[in-house]
């Protein structure tokens, strides 16, 4: 096949009659496109143009050319067209922990909605790592330090790691390393091992003597502002809890870790970007 490049130019050459409107058309000079289609001829050793007169006109090959490539470039154009606004009209798909969009996102929505009615939302609460595929979820929100190979990653904000649980459950009890916790009951948002991970980090190996239950996270936060069990948690979600008394922060994670905004390589979709720049604003915004 010929370069795609020399196949555009004879086509708007034949279209606009001149390599002077060619070349506007394609936003280069009237060379380029002579240059282009001296390159076709050469290329299927045919001749396409015919210069023997004080303008250009196709050959009976030109036009026999011409004709096909109007009917192939505009089939792909019409392709292009469809395709495009298809994926444009798809909502945009939100992967993040059901604790992020009760906690973070959903009382943070209602700006968004007013400023961008065009653009559909699909949140999809969940604590699995989704895949991000193209046609599937655009972007992720995780908790973490930044690290997910394949994918691209930009710091929403900081939040450290704690264990927390209210005074009550603690009572007077001296709590000074992570093992001194395990006979209390613990929590953990279903779907993960944020507890067991963390108690194993620290060397704590014994089993927790009291038990364990597994809920969704905003069922959690309730359950340790009740005294029902130790958690470990961001300190985001209990700040106020912990500065109010009403939650006692345990331990706390030295790593540099937060919420990232995660989206696969390449460009995103109008959409999408409108999203995660919003995103990016409401975070800057939030104090601290």
């Amino acid at each position: 096949m010929p370069p795609l490049t020399a196949l555009r130019a004879f086509d708007a050459l034949a279209e606009t009659g001149s390599a002077s409107a060619a070349g506007a058309a394609l936003n280069v000079s009237h060379a380029a496109v002579s240059q282009q289609i001296r390159a076709l001829e050469n290329h299927m050793g045919l001749g396409l143009v015919d210069r023997s007169g004080r303008g250009l006109s196709l050959t009976p090959e030109g036009h026999e050319l011409a004709e096909a490539l109007r009917v192939g470039f505009g089939a792909i154009s019409r392709t292009v067209e469809a395709l495009s606004a298809a994926d444009a009209g798809r909502p945009v798909h939100v992967s993040c922990t059901p604790t992020f969009a009760a906690q973070w996102l959903m009382p943070r929505l209602a700006p968004f909605r007013q400023a961008h009615p065009e653009v559909d939302l699909m949140i999809d609460p969940t604590p699995q790592l989704v895949s991000l595929e193209p046609g599937g979820t655009d972007v992720a929100l995780r908790f973490g330090q930044g690290q997910w190979p394949g994918l691209e990653s930009s710091l929403l904000f900081k939040t450290p790691l704690i264990a927390v649980a209210a005074p009550r459950l603690v009572g007077d009890r001296a709590i000074e390393e992570p093992a001194d916790l395990t006979d209390l009951p613990w929590l953990q948002e279903f779907g993960t091992n944020e507890s067991s991970d963390w108690l194993r980090r620290r060397g704590v190996t014994k089993d927790r003597a009291a038990g364990l239950t597994q809920m969704p996270g905003h069922m959690l936060l309730e359950a340790l502002r009740e005294g029902q069990g130790v958690a470990v948690t961001v300190l985001e979600w209990v700040r106020a809890d912990v500065e109010a008394g009403r939650l006692l922060k345990l331990f706390e994670d030295d790593a540099d870790t937060g919420y990232y905004v995660v989206t696969r390589p390449g460009p995103m979709r109008p959409p999408a970007r409108a999203f995660t720049g919003w995103l990016r604003r409401e975070a800057r915004a939030q104090p601290g």
